[in-house]
């Protein structure tokens, strides 16, 4: 995170985003990384190369919203706590067994 301007990497904030909520879109990524407007171009590139590496994976054919790809939902971090991340995050509605 940049300390001056309190930001940080897109990619950080569209993999807590998909863990946490187990949604990634375009706004809830500017937000989360506290972007500045003017950036959606960037990080629309930054979620279609994220879901080229299927870390995303896109939602109805949409543009701007993913769900955790298999790369991060079959990831071998299993061993988190995940007892305070919200009820609709990847780790709820997606299991790989």
């Amino acid at each position: 995170m940049c300390r001056e301007t309190k930001r940080e990497p897109a990619w950080v904030s569209a993999i807590r985003l998909a863990f946490l909520r187990g949604q990634v879109d375009v706004d809830g990524v500017m937000e989360e990384a506290n972007l500045i407007p003017g950036r959606e171009g960037t990080v629309r590139d930054v979620l279609s190369t994220m879901a080229d590496r299927n870390l995303l994976e896109p939602v109805d054919s949409s543009e701007d919203t993913y769900v955790p790809g298999p790369v991060l939902v079959e990831s071998d971090r299993y061993d988190l706590d995940f007892t305070k991340a919200s009820d609709g995050g990847a780790h709820r509605w997606r299991s790989s067994g």
